[in-house]
């Protein structure tokens, strides 16, 4: 067993002196004895024999700290408060909360706990008899919830593959787009892109997710398509358009060919909505809809093969579903600003907010919208919406799971059938003009035979050769 920290300092106390008093070949000695018997660092230990009873000053983030090495904290001294938040009522209250918002980061998740708990309360579906752990709920920071929540974010990340192909010339007719140019923007300019639920296996036909982000408010629709083909992605499109709070005004996509098409650019130019498009390559031209792929569609339907008329189906009663739910209560918070201080990037955001309450303050949003908006908000039970996403999950999970692993495209032979043409052995070489007189007749082998009379040969040194 070792020594306890009063006994260090106890040790620290007595050798201190000598240690000050001794020659350089003493010191050496000094500390070899006292790393042995305390376990510090040589570093450390000549440090604290050095500044015995002086007053230190050390910085811990933004606190000052004094401290006198070598003494040890006074009996009865009143310690910080640990374990304010650690009992059982407030952690399984945290954890039901931080599963009912999706899993948020610390910053999203307090700013839902404030605005959902009230909520939830004037419903009367929530009913939190202790007052202190109502009061922990309310008041726990965005640090604190990320600590205790640490040992719960245990989830795996699958990366899918990019399924976008270029599209045709007409994209030279589409103005670009960046990131850069999404400033002041009011609501109705989205973005818009593609997910494909393939598998891991891109043959064959199979559902793709039309996501589309509104880059002031972070308004997310999404709506599922038979597969990538103009015609549906359009018809996806046009659902979205109907059931969107505000008219669409702007359109940026990527260089797919479900997107830069004439039917979509004749659509545009008749609806009098800005068609634009992003640099080839550059996803972070998309970034608004390209984060929302992943924590809007990904983390809900995951990356499962999805490629029956049922799975279709299923697809689209959970995002009728998820709009309700993202929209309406996950908070969401956008970058105000990027300060960059020598070699470091600091990026400072606004406040989280929901794309409801987003749209409530924005002041060219109209105010029949925002009625509209409020009486459909005060009708929803986010609870009930949770549970219909997790029934419907488990349903089309289920069945993606019994439907087996995604079907693998046809392989091609390493070499020639037994039918083809280069296996005719009576085909005789003819001679090139002007290089000289035509060879003999030769006879070809097979290759099959070729390949079945190869055999390994170990030489002399132990390595293998090829033998004819």
């Amino acid at each position: 067993m070792g020594l306890t920290m009063r006994e260090r300092h106890t040790i620290v106390r007595e050798l201190a002196p000598r240690f000050r008093k001794a020659t350089k070949k003493q010191r050496g000695q000094i500390l070899n004895e006292f790393v042995k018997l305390t376990g510090y660092t040589r570093c450390y230990a000549a440090y604290v024999l050095r500044t015995c009873g002086s007053r230190q000053l050390r910085m811990i983030g933004t606190r000052r700290v004094i401290f006198i090495p070598g003494h040890a904290r006074p009996r009865g001294t009143p310690r910080a408060r640990r374990g304010r938040y650690r009992t059982v009522a407030f952690l399984t209250a945290l954890k039901r909360l931080w599963a009912l918002s999706d899993g948020l980061c610390g910053k999203r998740l307090v700013a839902f706990i404030r605005e959902i708990v009230p909520h939830l309360e004037h419903q009367g579906v929530l009913k939190v008899a202790d007052e202190t752990v109502r009061a922990q709920l309310l008041s726990v920071s965005a640090a604190t919830a990320d600590r205790i929540l640490a040992k719960t974010k245990h989830e795996t990340r699958l990366k899918g593959r990019s399924t976008t192909r270029p599209g045709t010339l007409l994209k030279h007719h589409i103005p670009v787009r960046t990131f850069a140019d999404w400033n002041d923007v009011q609501p109705g300019f989205c973005e818009v892109d593609l997910v494909a639920h393939d598998g891991g296996s891109a043959f064959g036909d199979y559902c793709h997710s039309v996501n589309l982000t509104d880059v002031a408010t972070g308004w997310t629709e999404t709506i599922a398509a038979q597969n990538k083909a103009q015609i549906h992605v359009f018809k996806g499109l046009t659902i979205i358009r109907a059931q969107m709070p505000f008219p669409l005004l702007g359109l940026d996509s990527d260089n797919g060919s479900e997107f830069i098409n004439t039917h979509l650019v004749r659509y545009c130019e008749a609806e009098h909505i800005t068609f634009t498009r992003s640099r080839p390559y550059k996803k972070n031209d998309n970034c608004y809809v390209e984060q929302k792929n992943y924590t809007i569609v990904r983390r809900t339907v995951a990356y499962y093969r999805y490629d029956t008329p049922q799975h279709l189906a299923l697809l689209n009663a959970i995002y009728r579903t998820l709009r309700l739910y993202t929209n309406f209560f996950l908070p969401v918070m956008k970058l105000r600003e990027k300060v960059r201080t020598g070699s470091k990037l600091a990026r400072r955001y606004d406040a989280p907010l929901t794309p409801y309450k987003r749209l409530l303050a924005h002041p060219l949003v109209p105010q029949e919208t925002k009625d509209n908006l409020t009486a459909q908000y005060n009708t929803l039970n986010v609870v009930q919406l949770k549970r219909e996403l997790n029934q419907l999950q488990q349903t089309l999970f289920s069945s993606a799971i019994a439907a087996g692993p995604p079907p693998l495209p046809p392989r091609c032979l390493p070499y020639p059938g037994p039918d083809h043409p280069w296996r005719d052995t009576t085909q005789t070489l003819q001679s090139r003009p002007n290089h000289g007189p035509s060879p003999q007749p030769i006879n070809h082998k097979p290759t099959i035979d070729l390949i079945q009379n190869i055999h390994h040969t170990p030489n002399q040194r132990g390595h293998n050769h090829l033998k004819l």
